[in-house]
Order: structure tokens, then C-alpha cells, then sequence
């Protein structure tokens, strides 16, 4: 129950993250100050916590050129999801989010070349005709923009890439330090475009600036909680609840209601993932502890790209 209770939480805090982005993009802040400011706000809180707590030897690493190749890709993800978070209905946005799973499926049989089996398939085949029920292609384009769809979906694949760069990171690296040096590096390459792209600001909007960063790490810091106190495959199905939180935050906050297509390619999209988790599950089985490891850090670690 304190697992599923962190991650419960941890959801409203990635779901009020997005919301303070789409509050902040609607006050005139660009997607790449949003970027920087989530990355680099993370970076104290991470390190203070553990320098309070004795445990900044765990930031120690000999693969920094790894991580730096990992925040490449983690932080591209980064800007799809805020991109995402700006210009399409939170529920959308969020929804599109849950397709990571679906590109890990492929990526796995079309890339790395192991076996999917019928079950993997078949949660494919459902959750990618729940996109096309949302997205709707025979719809005007001013429903849902298409640079906003394309950054949803972007977000799903680039998530599920970054997937298999933590698989290799976490047999050497803590998860914590992942979750470190992505935020470091990532927060150095959003700093390139702060010259082009910041701007003054009210104090108001730095104060959402700020939240957006706080939000975030906080999320990050009660989902590596969750998977300390929990198996992956109980709390990961928690996520879920964070769709609530975008169909709140999108009615009470910005007066957008639903549009009625998320009602029925929601449930297919969420039904391909609960299948994905519960064959994944059934197949942690048959692995041994340290790959069982891995398949938690690679939990603990794929999230800070959403």
C-alpha cells in the first residue's frame, strides 16, 4: 500500500508538472526555457538530498559519456512531452504518453531482434488502433494540431528508446545517478538555446518556472521511492490514475473538456499497456534477480523523460 500510495502521488505531481507547463507556454515561456528549468532545478534538490543524507558517493561514475548520450536522447524526449503538454489537451497529451510501451514491443522484435509473442502483439495491434480513434486522420486539423500529435507520439518512441540506453546504464550505475547526470547534462543542452529563446519574465512566471522544475524532481524522487517498497509490475499500473489528473487539470484550470474520441481510444490504449505490464510480469519470472534489477532502474529511470 505505501508503494502504490508514492506512486499514486508521484503521478499527481508529473500531472501538475504538465499543467504549470501549459499555464507557463500560455503566459509566453517557450518550450526550451521550460526544458532548461525542469532539467536544472533538479540538479540541486538531487544532489542536496543526498549530500544531507550521506549518500553523494552514489553520483559517482566512469561513464559520463554514456550519460551525456542518454541525456541527448532523454532530453529530446523532454521537449516532445512539453511540446505536447502546450499544444494539445492534457488528456491527450497524456494518453499519447502511455504508447512507450507499445514502441518498446517494436523496438524489441524489429531492432533488437528477440522474440515478442502473441500476447505483446496483440496489446500492439489494440493500443496503436486506440491512437488512430484519438488522433482521428479524417479530422480537421485545427481539433487536435498535428505538430502537437507528432510531439505526443515523438514522446512514446523517444521514451521507449531511452528505455534500452538505462538497461545498459543500471548494470553499472545507480539508479539515482542516471536520474542525476540526465538532469546535468540535459539542463548544459537546454542552456544552448536560453540565448535565443529566454526572455524576461514577470515574477510570477518565474515562480511557475520554478514549480515546473519542483514538480518534476519531486515525481522523479516518489517514483524511485515507490519501486523501493514495491514490485515494478503493482505500481507501474498506478500511472494510469495520472489521465485523471490531466482531465481535471484540463477542465478546472483551462476550461477544456475532453475531446469525445480520448473516451474511446483511452481505454485501448490503457488495456495494450495493462497487458504489456502483466506479460512482462509473467516473463520477470523466468529472468534471474539481476535482470529482474535492471528491469526496475530501467522503471526507476524512464520516467523523468515524460
Amino acid at each position: 500500500m505505501l508503494a502504490i500510495t508514492l506512486r499514486l502521488m508521484a503521478m499527481v505531481m508529473l500531472s501538475t508538472m504538465f499543467m504549470l507547463v501549459k499555464l507557463a507556454g500560455r503566459s509566453g515561456v517557450s518550450a526550451a526555457e521550460m526544458v532548461f528549468w525542469r532539467q536544472a532545478m533538479a540538479v540541486p534538490l538531487i544532489a542536496g538530498g543526498l549530500l544531507l543524507t550521506g549518500r553523494l558517493p552514489m553520483l559517482r561514475t566512469r561513464r559520463l559519456g554514456t550519460h551525456a548520450a542518454r541525456a541527448t536522447t532523454g532530453t529530446l524526449g523532454l521537449v516532445c512531452n512539453v511540446t505536447a503538454a502546450m499544444l494539445l489537451p492534457l488528456p491527450v497529451g497524456t494518453t499519447l504518453g502511455f504508447t512507450a510501451p507499445l514502441f518498446a514491443v517494436l523496438i524489441t522484435a524489429l531492432v533488437v531482434r528477440d522474440k515478442v509473442g502473441p500476447w505483446r502483439w496483440l496489446a500492439v495491434v489494440l493500443g496503436f488502433l486506440g491512437v488512430l480513434v484519438i488522433t482521428r486522420p479524417d479530422a480537421p486539423v485545427q481539433d487536435l494540431p498535428l505538430v502537437g500529435l507528432a510531439a505526443g507520439l515523438g514522446a512514446g518512441v523517444i521514451v521507449a528508446v531511452v528505455s534500452f540506453q538505462i538497461r545498459d546504464l543500471a548494470r553499472t550505475e545507480e539508479p539515482i545517478a542516471c536520474v542525476f547526470w540526465f538532469a546535468f547534462f540535459g539542463s548544459l543542452f537546454a542552456a544552448v538555446l536560453l540565448p535565443f529563446y529566454g526572455r524576461a519574465h514577470e515574477p510570477q512566471i518565474w515562480l511557475l518556472l520554478v514549480a515546473v522544475g519542483v514538480t518534476g524532481t519531486l515525481a522523479q524522487l516518489l517514483i524511485t521511492a515507490a519501486l523501493r517498497h514495491g514490485a515494478v509490475a503493482t505500481v507501474v499500473v498506478m500511472d494510469y490514475t495520472a489521465l485523471i489528473w490531466a482531465t481535471t487539470y484540463g477542465y478546472t484550470v483551462f476550461g477544456d473538456a475532453p475531446p469525445p474520441s480520448i473516451w474511446f481510444g483511452a481505454p485501448l490504449i490503457i488495456a495494450a499497456g495493462l497487458v504489456i505490464t502483466w506479460r512482462e510480469h509473467v516473463l520477470s519470472k523466468r529472468i534471474s534477480p539481476t535482470s529482474a534489477l535492471d528491469e526496475s532502474a530501467i522503471e526507476e529511470s524512464v520516467l523523468p523523460s515524460r
